[in-house]
């Protein structure tokens, strides 16, 4: 029995070339045909009317504004004051003295 030589073409495989279904646009979630609708039925009801409370927003925003600064300031705060405990820590467990000095007013006689 003889062995059968596959031919070059065979050899290389074959390409197939898909074409796509719609023209290649700057929207490729652009498909025609379709009407352009909204995904929610309904946003009417989240609009806001006349009265949207311009003022009691920007209120609230600089309310919201000083509680983050607060909160900023006291993180910082904290992280130095356990930063210089441990700068004394560090500084007795070693053996140093004078790690901590104590100001005494002078007093004059």
């Amino acid at each position: 029995m003889k062995s059968r030589q596959p031919r070059l073409d065979e050899q290389r495989g074959r390409v197939v070339q898909f074409r796509p279904q719609f023209p290649r646009s700057r929207n490729d979630n652009f498909r025609p045909g379709h009407q352009k609708c909204s995904p929610v039925k309904y946003v009417g009801k989240y609009a806001r009317g006349e009265d949207d409370g311009y003022h009691h927003r920007m209120v609230n925003n600089l309310l919201a504004c000083v509680v983050l600064c607060l909160i900023v300031y006291c993180g910082i705060w904290i992280a130095d004051t356990m930063a210089q405990m441990r700068r004394d820590q560090d500084c007795v467990l070693t053996g140093h003295t004078n790690c901590a000095p104590i100001k005494v007013r002078a007093t004059t006689q």
